[in-house]
């Protein structure tokens, strides 16, 4: 199987242009496969059937895997197969009839506008780091990208004078509109901060780390943590946390889904109409709350 799967990954690579993020999650769970059909004495691939399928499956269920990690692990299973039967002259897809279990989706996480304004207080600007800081804070809960997006920003992406950025994602590109608290704070870093932080004058990175190389995803969530700690926010706080609130906080106040939508950069308004209704449920809330009839 290692060969097939070699092969596999490259097809994700070089034809699907699949994310970095799914190339590695689906390498993983077809490695575990590997290492199932190992422990059962099966050593081709043509011997694999559905229940084979099934035994898998329900040795994840067994040991309590969670309900998302099972359907990723069954849609790597059936994107390979699927492979293999295109492309390699493998005799049928045992995995087709598999059927991921539902995932009960659960609303996102989000700030409230006063914890968001303590946290983008924190950082007060006394030093080249905390005016990148802020920089970064402003720019990702004034836009919703995300935090891969954020790191990978360059110079040329982002046009302070007639306010936005522009994302670039496996191919698809975006425009984003920058309010002008961002704007403030993107000023200040590129005329201070910025210049004393890159490794070369010609370097084309947005917001560099203590070495003036690209920041990493995980760098960025430390920066975070330890603002929102000191902003005093229980929460366990994520990157995407504040892209939930930023999506929250703009249908909150009365922007249309569709618009929600492009600046997020979802293919699927299904995907959006979750913060829809979570702030159909807020106002329930209130309703129940503060109507004299309710």
């Amino acid at each position: 199987m290692e060969q097939q799967l070699d092969n596999f990954i490259h097809y994700l690579e070089a034809v699907r242009k699949s994310s970095r993020n799914t190339i590695l999650s689906y390498k993983r769970d077809l490695e575990k496969f590997a290492a199932f059909l190992d422990a059962q004495a099966v050593v081709d691939l043509t011997d694999v059937n559905e229940t084979t399928m099934n035994a898998y499956i329900l040795m994840m269920e067994q040991r309590q895997f969670a309900t998302s990690t099972i359907s990723r692990n069954i849609a790597a299973l059936k994107s390979f197969f699927d492979y293999l039967e295109r492309y390699e002259n493998h005799q049928g897809n045992p995995a087709a009839r598999l059927k991921a279990p539902k995932i009960e989706k659960k609303a996102p996480e989000v700030l409230t506008v006063a914890e968001v304004t303590r946290l983008l207080e924190q950082p007060a600007g006394r030093n080249n780091k905390e005016l990148r800081d802020k920089a970064m804070l402003e720019l990702m809960y004034a836009t919703g990208i995300r935090v891969s997006e954020l790191v990978s920003l360059t110079i040329d992406d982002i046009n302070v004078q007639a306010g936005y950025i522009r994302c670039s994602e496996r191919g698809r590109e975006r425009i984003i509109p920058i309010g002008s608290v961002a704007r403030i704070s993107l000023r200040q870093y590129l005329k201070q901060a910025r210049p004393a932080m890159i490794s070369d004058d010609s370097s084309a990175i947005l917001f560099p780390n203590y070495s003036g190389q690209p920041m990493s995803r995980q760098g960025f969530w430390k920066i975070l943590k330890q603002y929102a700690a000191k902003a005093g926010i229980e929460s366990d706080i994520t990157p995407h946390t504040l892209r939930h609130s930023f999506a929250a906080h703009l249908l909150e106040n009365g922007a249309d889904l569709r618009s929600v939508q492009e600046m997020l950069g979802h293919s699927d308004i299904s995907t959006t109409q979750i913060y829809l209704k979570m702030n159909t449920g807020r106002i329930r809330d209130i309703y129940s709350h503060t109507h004299p009839r309710a």
